[in-house]
């Protein structure tokens, strides 16, 4: 029996030592294993900061990208809005332009005619016959009643038709101006006794532009250029009170004014302006 347990105690004793260094390996590799793992993981780890680092700077560059196209689009849509307005401004100054030099055109024509009116009637003038002025594009023609009637008449005086005949040649080539006659007289009432042809100064005043357009249209004026208006005591460029300001007051005007003036224009232009009325439904037969 001694003898058994002495032969089995190093059996025993040399079945753990294998066991032993057979874990311990397993131990060994496990702990490779273990420290390899640990070197993938902290790779990895390493690897994920940098990409998720990566992925914040490309944001970072992204949200910058888009702030910046932003602002690139809203700099466009400024430059644009301010392209647009210079664009406005530009043709607003060349329609400005255009009409300047309409206007300027004009008004050389204007004192182009004021020019030749005037040369034409030069003598008249000196003489204090006829006065000339020009306002606002138009020109009138002033004479005294009485170079052109006695007082209360409406027969031309010799002195009178003469000077209108000067007159009517210097207008007859004048193109594009409505011809007005206009009469004029002071607040003295017109005599109320038989001799006396006329009821108040209106028809004195009418008759006598009837006359001076009759005597223009028969001096060669067109016809469709003149017309004749009375406007009696209403229209005083001076005081009655005086010798000398009803002796203005009394007068003959002969006024060029734009041919859009005369009223078949203003109804022409009306009528353009008017909208055309619709047409109403034809009835239905029953």
């Amino acid at each position: 029996m001694r003898w058994c347990v002495l032969l089995l105690v190093p059996l025993v004793g040399c079945v753990s030592q294998k066991a032993f260094e057979s874990k311990s390996l397993e131990a060994q590799n496990l702990k490779q294993q273990y420290d390899e793992q640990q070197a993938q993981m902290k790779a990895m780890e390493q690897k994920l900061a940098e990409t998720k680092s990566a992925a914040d700077k490309a944001q970072k560059e992204n949200t910058e990208l888009e702030s910046s196209l932003a602002q690139s689009d809203a700099e466009r849509r400024a430059l644009r809005k301010r392209v647009d307005e210079l664009s406005e401004l530009n043709q607003e100054l060349s329609r400005s332009t255009e009409k300047l030099a309409a206007a300027k055109e004009a008004l050389e024509k204007r004192s182009s005619e004021y020019e030749s009116l005037a040369k034409s009637l030069k003598d008249e003038i000196k003489t204090g016959k006829i006065e000339l002025s020009e306002l606002k594009g138009r020109m009138v023609v002033k004479m005294k009643d009485k170079i052109l009637f006695s007082s209360g008449s409406t027969k031309l005086n010799k002195e009178g038709q003469e000077a209108l005949e000067k007159v009517a040649q210097a207008l007859k080539d004048v193109q594009g101006k409505l011809i007005r006659v206009e009469g004029h007289t002071d607040n003295v009432p017109v005599p109320t006794d038989a001799k006396t042809e006329f009821a108040s100064n209106w028809e004195l005043s009418t008759t006598r532009s009837l006359v001076v357009v009759k005597l223009l249209q028969e001096q060669g004026v067109p016809p469709t250029m003149l017309s004749a208006l009375g406007y009696g005591e209403y229209q005083p460029i001076a005081s009655n009170q005086t010798v000398d300001g009803r002796s203005l007051n009394r007068r003959i005007e002969i006024v060029l004014a734009p041919a859009e003036q005369a009223p078949s224009a203003v109804v022409a232009a009306s009528a353009k302006k008017a909208p055309v009325p619709a047409a109403k439904p034809a009835a239905k037969k029953k």
